[in-house]
């Protein structure tokens, strides 16, 4: 396929359509995969990168045999392509990243077609956004159900080049933070009645080949997004050499505000604004609920991350960089979401 025809015109109710139409395909293939099979067969999921993320999702799931949110998958395949220098984990990582996954039972295989082979749905799990495309596609032409982990790609072009694409192949695909799923935030989230505002901070370190907030201001993004939902209209960006303070303006004068750590204490938490409270965002609780996510939506093939959403925590983050780039002026989503010209 040609990727430079997967950019270009992606308008927000096209979204609307390839969440049903992904939705509805997996659903069928999953059945005609379980079909005449026993209760007790596994869906088999194949990895493709090595990272600290393969190596924790893969004990969370094959090493938790009692664990009825995930007694049906299991890691059974894993590539790991050669990864660019500027990102990738040292050797003394990777070697404790292998053996931890080669403990769980996993195959070491040669190829993302190996992989392919061997599994029903993939988790690419490379640490850089910059291959994604590329090594989604083959994921995308196999029709195979794929969660794609952070950053989903390194600019927002191929954002939208990958969500084009599934689009077209009709293959359901899911990419979140693992923030998203972080201790007590939806519950807290209901206890302040009517939400009005939201804060955040998290990590924001500058990766050079990526838009800055892709790399790990994400993580503190993707929690707005988690508390404040869709809707966000402008957003502005402060930036100095130790910290990032990124506002943005939801739809009814509601607030979001990220504050990205650079310098100091780092840590991940905030605060939710509520007519009937304030209360905080949540802690970090691990990964295992991002995995139980994971796991549910090999099985129904419905993102429980819209894709309209995702495209919007993405387009949030290059407003703020254009913004920045601007002097601080705000910068309307709407601008950022246009028509962009072919890779």
């Amino acid at each position: 396929m040609n990727y430079s025809k997967l950019t270009g015109h992606f308008h927000r109710r096209d979204f609307i359509k390839t969440c049903a139409v992904a939705g509805v395909s997996l659903g069928i293939g999953r059945a005609e995969l379980l079909a005449g099979t026993t209760s007790d067969q596994k869906i088999r999921i194949g990895i493709i990168g090595l990272s600290v993320h393969s190596a924790d999702f893969t004990e969370i799931i094959n090493g938790n045999a009692a664990d009825n949110e995930l007694a049906d998958c299991r890691v059974v395949a894993i590539y790991h392509p050669p990864g660019n220098e500027d990102v990738e984990f040292s050797a003394e990582q990777l070697l404790k990243f292998t053996k931890s996954i080669e403990r769980q039972g996993v195959e070491f295989v040669n190829s993302i077609e190996a992989v392919l082979d061997r599994s029903d749905a993939i988790m690419l799990l490379t640490n850089d956004g910059r291959p994604h495309l590329q090594q989604a596609m083959p994921v995308f032409e196999a029709g195979k159900p794929i969660y794609i982990d952070k950053p989903l790609a390194h600019d927002l072009d191929n954002v939208k080049a990958i969500f084009r694409a599934a689009e077209q192949l009709h293959v359901p695909v899911f990419s979140c933070s693992a923030l998203r799923y972080n201790d007590k935030v939806q519950q807290n989230r209901k206890a302040v009645g009517q939400v009005l505002g939201a804060d955040a901070y998290g990590p924001c370190p500058i990766q050079q080949s990526h838009v800055d907030l892709f790399w790990d201001g994400i993580h503190g993004v993707e929690m707005l997004y988690s508390i404040l939902g869709r809707g966000c209209q402008s957003v502005t960006r402060t930036y100095t050499e130790g910290t990032d303070a990124v506002v943005g303006v939801w739809e009814g004068g509601r607030m979001g505000v990220f504050r990205g750590l650079r310098q100091g204490k780092v840590a991940f938490g905030g605060t939710i604004y509520g007519a009937e409270g304030i209360v905080p965002i949540g802690s970090f609780g691990g990964y295992r609920p991002l995995v139980v996510a994971i796991a549910k939506f090999f099985r129904t093939g419905i993102p429980p991350v819209s894709m309209e959403e995702t495209l919007e925590i993405y387009a949030f983050m290059e407003a703020a960089d254009e913004s920045y780039r601007k002097g601080g002026v705000p910068v309307t989503i709407s601008s950022v979401l246009r028509p962009v010209a072919h890779l």
